[in-house]
């Protein structure tokens, strides 16, 4: 109940800004439909209405249970399975899967540049981004906390939050997947050449043909090398000997 009496003042909030408004914005044609305006797009950055979605859905899993490893709504979410699903219902973005790897995904920002839909990540494991939340606006997020709670609103300002604070990042919001570029680097790292992957095993074939010839040519070498000594060796005894 008080997360909702919360949230209620956020929206109450965007409401009143939008009320007292410069005198030319209030003169504008558009009918003033206050509240019932889609309250929650009153506080997406201009030209960015698909945060009003993204927000709203996040905002409709208000008490999920947690659940580590928890991705569904059904069976309880975890913190970045929440993010991801979030995303993924409301803007059709696929981010990765956990909270470090969502550190990867967008661009950082700094603190002051903040918007609402921008990822926020904490340390609250003993490591870096082990835990990530959706900036709402006015200092706030909604993330999926702990085993025991359930999905829920905070401030970013509250002592144990902002000691943990570890940064921020802003995901593209175009409906485009996110792809790991460690993979797309181990890709490069197999064929730097660009050429097919058909080829590699033949060139690699190549030279274990060759590292083996020399071997053989080497071991030859050897063996000639042992049999003259043996034959030097056996002619100098030879002529040691006295007739009898």
């Amino acid at each position: 109940m008080k997360l909702h009496l919360h949230l209620f003042a956020i929206i109450l909030a965007g409401f009143m800004s939008f009320a007292h408004a410069e005198p030319e914005q209030a003169a504008s044609n558009k009918p003033n439909l206050g509240i019932f305006a889609d309250p929650i797009a009153q506080f997406a950055a201009p030209g960015e209405e698909a945060v009003g979605d993204l927000l709203l859905q996040a905002m409709s899993l208000l008490g999920v249970a947690y659940r580590f490893g928890g991705s569904s709504p059904e069976t309880g979410l975890d913190c970045s399975g929440f993010i991801q699903y979030v995303f993924r219902k409301s803007l059709r973005v696929n981010l990765p899967r956990t909270s470090a790897e969502m550190a990867r995904a967008g661009r950082v920002i700094e603190r002051d540049e903040l918007a609402p839909g921008d990822l926020v990540f904490y340390n609250t494991r003993g490591f870096q981004y082990s835990h990530v939340g959706l900036y709402l606006g006015g200092n706030k997020f909604i993330h999926s906390p702990r085993t025991g709670k359930s999905v829920e609103v905070v401030s970013m300002a509250s002592s144990y939050w902002a000691q943990r604070f570890n940064g921020a990042r802003r995901v593209s919001r175009g409906g485009s997947e996110w792809k790991e570029p460690v993979a797309e680097k181990k890709a490069a790292e197999k064929n730097p050449a660009g050429k097919p992957a058909a080829d590699k095993p033949a060139a690699e074939k190549g030279k274990r043909s060759t590292r083996t010839e020399r071997r053989k040519a080497a071991r030859a070498q050897e063996a000639e090398r042992k049999s003259a000594s043996r034959k030097k060796s056996g002619q100098s005894t030879r002529k040691k000997k006295k007739p009898d």
